[in-house]
């Protein structure tokens, strides 16, 4: 036959199955589907019995047409089914598979012939069928009935699509041999999907039911109405045998004595029946395989090599053992120092290329988020002046005095350089949570030893927390060492000769900086109108005057410039639908910033790009919204408050000694607040993670308990163990199939022009376009002594001129056959069969 059989492929891919179930996994062959594809009563689900060798479809009331049935062979030792719907209770008696089946069609569809395209799956393991998955489909219908829907005919053939437009899915083609082949339903859909008959096989039912007189010869030898891999003939139980429980066995035999003794049959009766039909699907299951198994063996000799080096370490591992854990417990503990310090220091092996995290996200803290955080605690500048004046007045008492005073000026400095320690305090308390949030990334490695992570996560932190109270400690003492003496004598420190002048100076040196790009960046607008478009992102770019974006990064095409001035910033809520994170500015004269819009909302990806913008902003003169917590009482007082000119000279004094000196507090803040906790907790923390952490695991208790490896890490270690093993033998099994099956090759293409094409229509056949093609009582084949008709071959076999078929033996003549010949001209070369 070409193929050595089903029996030689069974217990080959048993042992690959095997192997693969020894440690879970699935054997991933991509074994193709059989669909069995056919109109109503053309023996389906006959075939279908058949092929399992069970009796177990529903009978008599089209129940099954219903639904599709996904049939799953699966090759086992012992004989049951189950059912998707019903995991884990096994069915050992067939009659109450078909029972199920049944009320599981009535569940979903009801019993007055509805239909759904809702599958029913059925698995049945079985020790002699091959591992494979076979659909019985509804059979296609024309007229509604019950409860079926008007278009019942369209629903019926897009389930059947959904099945049959797969690559790896062989369709067997059912149509009865007392029926009108050239009009099959089952070639035409089979043609929409399959149109050069790669995977189609014709099956015809029926033989045994045609007129008197009448035979299907010239179809199954395929030569009339010719398929690329032509025809096989079936004899199914009748449904007198079905009524009468006749074995499937008996069937058999009595299908294959029929094909014996028909007359016109007997000559190709090794080459019809079910067990052909097996045998042909075997092979076309073989050849799958042998397509499948070079991709299946690289991708296992790629899962093997990956699992050499660590299967190498755990073969003759010894969890027990203590020279190996006190080892191992070293190891670890460098390993999470060498993390550690590379990522605070930048230096890593794996580079994170989805958030910042460990130095990174602590430099980011120091230059832009502190800086923010000093810039929003400055008051509002109306407020400032008011308290400059309300200290003038308060220290001149009952006098008027002549000079302005320093005293209010050292007032206003305290309090505003008290403000700091909230910053300062913040500053520290985000680079404890990141230093926190690096010990615990860094003891990910450790997760195979939970007592060990969970010691040293603990060790760590406590002494982070330690360092903690410390850094803020000293933080504080900076901030009292700048209370202690205001230093006029700075050389930084404008003096108040020069505060009257500091205004003129302000704006000559920002005028010259105005060209000077701040930052670069995409950013949405998030408050256009639908109307214009919706929210859009375009390319922005801050320099120190404008504000200004582009259609794209090119900076070809600019949308819009901003002025600065008069702008704020201030937070927007993160709406219900959207994944963005919103910021505005706005125009402190309640002017409209962006054409007929009072604000301009910009959204980002995530919060820390919107605090990073901010940052630019600031840098640029934008500042964020002061709100003021008491507003009835300021606002009274303010308008109450009235200055005379000589005392809003002084107020203006103070206010640029103010500024000048709280410059310079600012910018000596700025620069120790990074080396100070640098020293105190960073580098400590390093240095404490280097020199003491193993003397202090070593102190905490029993070091073995502390390498007791995780429930998790022993299955892994089996695991590994297993699936290199499972993969070696796989490897050795596909050696086996590779060498143990042969390759039957495919049949050459046939004219099938005189199937319907794709568009539902029919093609005229090569001859006689109105010659009936219905096998009736009037039409004969040829008589078997006569010579061959001049355009049709003599008859050398049942698959178009098949080389190993048989000399067909006389008849007596018959009358010449009224259907004209539909099959191409001879092949000058023989062809294997299909």
């Amino acid at each position: 036959m070409g193929n050595r059989g089903m029996e030689d492929l069974i217990p080959l891919v048993n042992k690959l199955q095997d192997a693969f179930s020894s440690i879970g996994q699935a054997c991933n062959l991509d074994l193709p589907q059989i669909a069995v594809v056919g109109g109503q009563s053309a023996g389906k689900s006959s075939v279908l019995e058949n092929f399992v060798g069970r009796d177990f479809l529903p009978r008599g009331s089209g129940i099954v047409t219903r639904r599709p049935l996904v049939l799953q062979l699966i090759s086992a030792t012992a004989e049951w089914a189950e059912f998707l719907h019903c995991k884990g209770k096994k069915f050992t008696d067939f009659d109450e598979v078909r029972q199920e089946i049944e009320g599981e069609t009535d569940r979903v569809t009801g019993a007055n012939k509805g239909i759904s395209p809702v599958p029913i799956n059925l698995r049945v393991y079985s020790p002699h069928v091959l591992n494979l998955t076979l659909i019985d489909l509804p059979g296609i219908t024309k007229v509604p009935v019950g409860d079926q829907p008007a278009d019942i005919e369209q629903q019926i053939r897009d389930m059947i699509m959904q099945f049959i437009t797969r690559e790896s899915c062989l369709i067997l083609a059912v149509t009865p041999a007392n029926s009108d082949l050239a009009n099959s339903d089952a070639l035409k859909l089979a043609k929409d999907v399959d149109p050069q008959g790669l995977r189609t096989i014709g099956v015809i039912t029926k033989l045994d039911l045609m007129d008197e007189g009448t035979d299907a010869r010239e179809i199954l030898e395929n030569k009339l109405l010719p398929l690329r891999r032509g025809y096989i003939g079936v004899v199914n139980r009748s449904q007198k045998d079905i009524d009468g429980k006749k074995d499937i066995k008996a069937a058999l035999e009595a299908e294959r004595k029929f094909f014996l003794s028909h007359s016109s049959y007997r000559h190709m009766a090794e080459k019809m029946g079910t067990p052909r039909l097996q045998r042909v699907l075997n092979e076309q299951l073989t050849n799958h395989i042998r397509d499948t198994l070079p991709a299946f063996r690289s991708k296992l000799q790629s899962q093997l090599l990956a699992l050499d080096k660590e299967a190498e370490e755990y073969r003759g591992y010894r969890p027990d053992d203590p020279s190996r854990k006190t080892k191992q417990l070293l190891q670890m503990v460098q390993q999470f120092s060498v993390d550690f310090e590379k990522r605070i220091e930048g230096s890593g092996d794996q580079v994170d290329t989805v958030e910042l995290s460990g130095g990174a996200k602590i430099n980011r803290i120091f230059h832009e988020r502190f800086p923010f955080e000093l810039v929003k605690m400055e008051c509002d500048e109306k407020e400032m002046r008011r308290e400059i004046s309300y200290a003038i007045k308060n220290i001149h008492g009952i006098r008027t005095g002549l000079f302005t005073p320093d005293m209010a000026f050292e007032a206003i400095v305290k309090k505003q350089v008290i403000k700091l320690k909230g910053p300062c305090v913040k500053c520290v308390d985000m680079v404890i949570q990141e230093l926190i949030n690096t010990v615990r990334q860094c003891s990910n490695k450790l997760e195979c030893f939970p007592m060990l992570r969970e010691e040293t996560e603990r060790i760590v932190t406590c002494h982070i927390r330690d360092r903690e109270s410390r850094a803020k400690d000293q933080v504080l003492l900076l901030i009292d060492i700048q209370l202690s003496y205001i230093n006029t004598n700075h050389e930084d420190f404008i003096g108040f000769a020069n505060a009257q002048q500091r205004s003129s100076q302000t704006n000559k040196s920002q005028s010259s900086a105005g060209n000077q790009v701040i930052r670069k960046g995409w950013l949405t607008i998030n408050n256009i109108s639908i109307m214009k478009g919706g929210a859009k992102e375009y390319w922005f770019v801050l320099t120190a005057e404008s504000f200004s974006w582009f259609k794209d990064d090119e900076e070809k095409e600019k949308k819009y410039m901003l002025p600065l001035d008069n702008l704020k910033v201030r937070d927007v809520e993160k709406s219900f639908m959207s994944s963005k994170h919103i910021f505005c500015i706005f125009n402190t004269e309640s002017r409209n910033v962006y054409k007929d819009n009072r604000t301009l909302e910009l959204a980002c990806d995530s919060q820390e790009d919107v605090e990073s913008w901010k940052s630019s902003l600031l840098r640029a003169g934008v500042y964020p919204e002061k709100v003021m917590a008491v507003e009835s009482e300021t606002t009274t007082a303010q308008e109450n408050f009235s200055m005379d000119p000589q005392l809003e000279r002084k107020v203006e004094t103070i206010r640029n000694l103010v500024d000048s000196y709280m410059a310079i507090v600012n910018k000596c803040i700025r620069d120790l607040m990074p080396k100070t906790i640098m020293h105190l907790m960073i580098n400590n923390v390093k240095d404490f993670i280097n020199a003491e952490l193993l003397a202090q695991l070593y102190s905490a208790g029993d070091q073995n308990a502390l390498m007791d490896e995780s429930q998790e890490q022993a299955q892994r270690r089996d695991e590994v163990l297993r699936t290199h093993q499972a993969l070696k033998e796989a490897l050795a099994i596909i050696g086996d199939i590779s060498t143990s099956t042969i390759t039957v090759p495919m049949p050459p293409p046939v004219d099938n022009s005189w199937v319907g094409g794709p568009g539902g229509g029919r093609r005229s056949p090569p001859s006689s376009p109105t010659a009936p093609r219905r096998m009736s009582s009037g039409q004969r084949p040829a008589p078997r002594g006569a010579p061959p008709p001049p355009n049709r071959p003599g008859p050398l076999g049942p698959f178009n001129n098949s080389a190993d078929s048989p000399q067909a033996p006389s008849r007596p003549n018959r009358a010449p056959p009224s259907i004209p010949s539909r099959r191409p001209p001879p092949s000058p070369t023989r062809q294997a069969p299909p």
